[in-house]
């Protein structure tokens, strides 16, 4: 059934809308477990969006199968949805530096504030993102390392290639993840692919992880299906490689999870005006990549790849 969860009326007889479908089992016991899915707080993260399909079409085509709530929010961001913006147009602002919000406050406060009111109450909540335009990510589970005794058993059921625990920082505060965590709502962030796209295997990996886990809190009597065994990533176990120069980026062969050794060539950066290699990039350390550039023009300081090193370092 569909739900509004916040209306706000804007200029011009325009509203702001945000929604949720809520399915539940036919027969609803009374200690019923409730998850709630969300995606779309940056409007250029599509992946969430084929995710939200496949898991409402998947349940509704075997409802008997459920026992429990599924609350799915496909868009809290509906206006950067429909304009292909990362963040809130208009208010100029990234909705995930806004959370918990406050019913007093502004626009985006105030649609925070209902959200996450909203999603109070269920035993989990799946938080789903996509990285941006210029580095696509493998499927991966980020946990606050404060809260990880509570959301580490969760997170190696999602079917994600990568665990990254790590310590939060001031920016990170106002994520609906850390939001919800300290209001009391266990939290995982996904994150996957690259900004305005949908990696369908991505999705189709991390909808298996989804229903797993629904296995796993007694909400979902289908079959349980293996799932990946996740690398796990704490303090001091990830190297990032930025460009050391302005130019082209061109990536040699392999790429996403590819593993490397200490000197292996990952690209090249080039002037296209002159012709001229201005850069040859080499692995810094040993390790599997599971960030990788997409968008090829890089400026100095740009991240080229992440590599996950299990704590070894060479060089």
């Amino acid at each position: 059934m569909i739900h509004e969860v916040v209306t706000v009326a804007m200029p011009v007889s325009e509203k702001i809308v945000i929604r949720k479908n809520r399915i539940q089992s036919e027969k609803l016991p009374a200690d019923a477990k409730r998850l709630s899915v969300v995606t779309g707080i940056h409007g250029d993260e599509l992946d969430g969006q084929y995710i939200c399909y496949e898991l409402n079409r998947r349940i509704n085509e075997h409802i008997e199968l459920l026992e429990g709530i599924v609350d799915v929010y496909p868009a809290v961001n509906p206006l950067g949805i429909e304009s292909c913006t990362r963040g809130m147009p208009m208010f100029d602002l990234d909705m995930n530096r806004v959370f918990p919000g406050t019913e007093n406050g502004a626009t985006a406060e105030y649609l925070a504030s209902k959200i996450v009111n909203d999603i109070i109450g269920s035993d989990m909540c799946v938080d789903l993102h996509s990285s941006n335009i210029f580095i696509k990510e493998t499927p991966q589970v980020r946990v606050f390392d404060q809260f990880k005794d509570k959301l580490m058993p969760y997170a190696g059921l999602m079917n994600a290639d990568f665990i990254w625990e790590y310590k939060i920082n001031t920016v990170l505060e106002a994520t609906l993840a850390n939001s919800l965590n300290h209001l009391g709502v266990p939290t995982l962030v996904i994150e996957m692919g690259v900004g305005n796209k949908v990696e369908k295997s991505y999705g189709d990996q991390i909808i298996e992880g989804i229903f797993n886990l629904m296995c796993e809190l007694g909400m979902w009597k289908g079959k349980k299906t293996p799932v990946r065994k996740p690398m796990i990533s704490t303090e001091g176990e990830i190297t990032v490689i930025h460009a050391a120069v302005t130019g082209l980026f061109m990536a040699a062969d392999g790429g996403m999870l590819k593993d490397v050794s200490f000197g292996e060539h990952i690209g090249d950066i080039v002037e296209p005006l002159t012709g001229r290699l201005l850069h040859r990039v080499e692995a810094p350390c040993a390790g599997k990549i599971f960030t990788f550039r997409e968008y090829p023009v890089v400026y100095e300081g740009a991240i080229l790849c992440r590599i996950f090193t299990g704590g070894v370092q060479h060089g």
